[in-house]
């Protein structure tokens, strides 16, 4: 069979970062095996083309989609291999989802370590950005809770197995998928009393509110996150609503999926599959604007110290609530631009960041705030200190304004020490990007990269535009 052939034009998908805001045209394959893995990557070695590993498609930017590429969709590659209930050890497939896990180990009363924002990423592409949580100053990030993980050698089709001490460990993790493709791992999982959380919450006026918020239950809360209003101007700039949470006691009724589902309804009739429908008639600066408004408000009347109970999968999995919501960024998407910001620095660039929307009319429609602690991988995006998470819309007239303000923004973050992700990065220039991970983290990519795919067949349109590939 020629190469064409085995690349046929009914392989051909448009396929898109989650964010909406990036595309490209690549021949999609999902294989269901290992060895239809490596049935694939002979296909794209025979035809000239170069691969993009892909799991759930998740990541905001380019980090998974290249033109003409063979895209090597992983997602179906889900197997839970084993689970032992007693030390809490998982062993899963690189394309098992975060939902796949909690409806495996939560039974058990086991929980990841660490979660996204939501349940649909795969673990493999989880490890290959090196995910972090709402915990993740007390957790870190997920590569500190593996065993290990299962490698795909590209030139041979071996597989080697990576425990944390092995020399190329944190650079695979985090990688970006780049440096060698993870097709299964061993996870830690964490022992949890119940399938819920008691989450405290605190209306903040301010900067110096949410700061305080987050030092002020520093040692006696698990999980830390705040909500920042990005319309707000003056002194009133960075209020918002800061939420703690802890395991809660409870009956083992709460560990049940029963429990755990979110609900498919708003308000018992209106589907929540719909709902997005609703948020796109307020997805515009006026409408934001109310909306950031209105949740301040409500926070400080209705939440500020008030303590409620929730479920593990709806406190942690948030963007889960109403399906399809990216699809209110339509038709331009949008950019979710995160800098992690040492803690000394952290108050006065992020300040700075909302200032330069401010001035631009480029205001995120959502902000998150979060804490971090520093880690030990080659793609860190951990420092000791904090992350804002914006929320950039994206439309046809203000696309290179954007991409100017993330510039500018990356600017203040780089003089400041800051670093980036690469799960949600969309802007970065290859100067950027190797400044913020050093000379030393990039040639610890380089050495597993050399070694894992010396062939430099793994690619993405975020690895061309940051000079990886």
């Amino acid at each position: 069979m020629s190469a064409p052939e085995m690349l046929g034009p009914e392989s051909i998908r448009r396929i898109a970062g989650f964010g909406g805001a990036q595309s490209a045209e690549a021949y999609v394959f999902q294989p269901q095996t290992l060895e239809g893995v490596r049935e694939v990557l002979a296909k794209a070695r025979a035809a000239g083309r170069r691969i993009v590993p892909r799991g759930s498609g998740r990541s905001y930017g380019d980090a998974s989609i290249a033109p003409e590429a063979v895209v090597l969709d992983l997602s179906r590659l889900n197997a839970i291999a084993a689970w032992d209930s007693e030390t809490g050890v998982l062993e899963a497939e690189a394309g098992a989802t975060f939902g796949d896990v909690w409806r495996k180990c939560l039974r058990d009363g086991w929980w990841s370590p660490v979660v996204p924002g939501t349940m649909f990423p795969t673990l493999g592409g989880a490890l290959a950005m090196n995910i972090h949580g709402k915990n993740a100053a007390r957790a870190g990030t997920l590569g500190e809770h593996v065993e290990s993980i299962d490698v795909l050698r590209l030139d041979s089709s071996e597989i080697e197995t990576l425990t944390p001490a092995h020399e190329h460990f944190g650079a695979v993790v985090s990688g970006a998928g780049l440096a060698g493709l993870i097709v299964s791992v061993r996870l830690r999982m964490k022992k949890v009393p119940s399938g819920d959380v008691e989450v405290r919450a605190v209306s903040c006026r301010s900067w110096s509110d949410q700061f305080d918020a987050f030092a002020r239950f520093e040692e006696d809360s698990e999980y830390r996150v705040s909500w920042v209003d990005c319309f707000a101007r003056g002194h009133a700039r960075g209020r918002g609503l800061f939420h703690a949470a802890n395991y809660a006691e409870g009956p083992p009724a709460t560990f049940l999926e029963a429990h755990q589902s979110l609900p498919s309804r708003v308000l018992g009739f209106v589907p929540k599959s719909e709902t997005w429908r609703a948020l796109k008639l307020l997805n515009n600066r006026p409408g934001m604007r109310w909306v950031n408004a209105a949740k301040q408000m409500a926070g400080r009347l209705l939440e500020h110290g008030r303590t409620s109970r929730q479920s593990l999968v709806a406190f942690s999995f948030l963007l889960d609530f109403v399906p399809g919501w990216e699809r209110a960024y339509a038709p331009g998407g949008f950019v979710q631009y995160q800098s992690f910001v040492p803690a000394a620095e952290a108050r006065r660039v992020f300040d700075e960041q909302l200032k330069m929307q401010q001035a631009e009319s480029l205001e995120s429609f959502l902000g998150v705030l979060k804490q971090h602690r520093r880690d030990s991988f080659a793609f860190s995006h951990g420092v000791d200190g904090f992350s804002l998470a914006l929320d950039l819309k994206v439309t046809e007239s203000n696309r290179p304004h954007v991409w100017g303000l993330a510039h500018r923004m990356n600017a203040l973050v780089l003089a400041a020490g800051g670093r980036f992700y690469l799960a949600k990065d969309s802007t970065l220039s290859s100067q950027e990007f190797q400044q913020s991970v050093g000379e030393e983290g990039l040639a610890r990519w380089q050495e597993a990269r050399a070694h894992f795919d010396p062939e430099n067949l793994l690619t993405s349109a975020q690895a061309q535009r940051l000079a990886l590939a």
